[in-house]
C-alpha cells in the first residue's frame, strides 16, 4: 500500500490491472450524471445506491459462473461508512464477494480468494 495516495488513483490503477483478467468483468459504479438530449429537460442518470461498492463486476469462477463481485476502494486512512458495511453484508449474504482494497494487491488478492469461493 501506497500511503498518502489518493482513492481515485488506487481505484484507477486496480482498474486497469484487474481490466486485464479473462474471467472477470468490472464496472466503476458512478453516483450519476445530469443528461440533457436537445429539447429535452436534463436528468440524472446511473445508478445511485448508498452504499453500493466503487467497482462491481461478474467473475466467472468455475464452480459458480456469474458471481457477483464487488470491491470498496479506500485510501490509507479510509474508513468504511454504515451504510457501506450494510451494502457488503447483503452482498455476502446473497453469495456474492465483497471487499475493501486499499491497493492493487490488496485487489489481486481479493479476486484470489474470491476465485476460490470466498465470500469475504
Amino acid at each position: 500500500m501506497v500511503t498518502g495516495q489518493s482513492e481515485s488513483k488506487i481505484l484507477s490503477a486496480i482498474r486497469k490491472d484487474l481490466g486485464r483478467e479473462p474471467d472477470l468483468v468490472l464496472w466503476r459504479l458512478s453516483q450519476g450524471g445530469a443528461v440533457q438530449r436537445e429539447g429535452q429537460q436534463a436528468y440524472r442518470a446511473g445508478l445511485s445506491v448508498n452504499g453500493a461498492a466503487d467497482l462491481i463486476g461478474l467473475l466467472d469462477s468455475g464452480a459458480a459462473p456469474g458471481r457477483f463481485f464487488a470491491l470498496e476502494v479506500k485510501s490509507a486512512r479510509g474508513r468504511q461508512s454504515d451504510m457501506q458495511r450494510l451494502w457488503g453484508a447483503v452482498v455476502r449474504n446473497f453469495g456474492g464477494f465483497y471487499a475493501v482494497v486499499r491497493s492493487v494487491a490488496d485487489a489481486r488478492a481479493a479476486l484470489e480468494r474470491a476465485r476460490n469461493g470466498a465470500r469475504e
